[in-house]
């Protein structure tokens, strides 16, 4: 009688600490769409800690508190990819100044002015991240590699410089990575 109350009461505390973890990750990650490295840092941390917990041995969840923990797990997808995105590629390329779209802006000798590429990349990442985790939670990671010819189809033409090759593909790499972390832990909950 005690092995179980104290089971019960384990699996509570288990559920709301990873419930915690992954509110306090959108939190995060929706902080840092506004700003700050250090909020999406955070945010990485915290998604880190959530698929720890999530690996670990653990009760089966009421299906109530599973879905919302894959449904946060969706949400940091969602939220903390571009800010994750922006803050690798500030390291890893020199500074870009954006277009009025937000893409980049790309010189051409044949151009007068320069072209601005990889327009919309705010709104392609998040429904990428989406498709991506959406993906690996219902159990078809299969579906990834759809995901990712659908986008290289669509941003083929501009590819051409490369500049926009290597933010498209810096870009893409962090933005699947950071949705297959989040997939994880939505798969492993759910």
């Amino acid at each position: 009688m005690v092995y179980a109350a104290t089971s019960i009461v384990l699996g509570v505390v288990y559920w709301l600490v990873l419930a915690a973890v992954v509110a306090a990750a959108v939190v995060f990650s929706v902080l840092a769409a506004k700003g700050g490295r250090w909020m999406i840092i955070t945010a990485a941390a915290l998604l880190l800690a959530a698929v720890l917990i999530a690996s670990t041995s653990h009760p089966a969840a009421p299906k109530p508190i599973g879905a919302i923990v894959a449904l946060g797990a969706v949400a940091v997808s969602a939220f903390g990819g571009s800010p994750a995105v922006r803050a690798v590629l500030s390291l890893a390329t020199r500074p870009q100044v954006e277009g009025e779209a937000g893409g980049i802006l790309i010189a051409s000798a044949e151009a007068e002015k320069p072209r601005e590429v990889l327009r919309g990349g705010l709104t392609i990442g998040v429904l990428e991240r989406i498709a991506a985790t959406a993906a690996l939670l219902a159990g078809v990671p299969e579906a990834i590699a759809v995901v990712i010819a659908i986008k290289g189809v669509g941003r083929f033409s501009e590819l051409n410089a490369s500049e926009a090759q290597e933010r498209f593909i810096i870009g893409t790499f962090v933005s699947l990575g950071w949705a297959a972390v989040c997939g994880a832990v939505a798969h492993l909950v759910w």
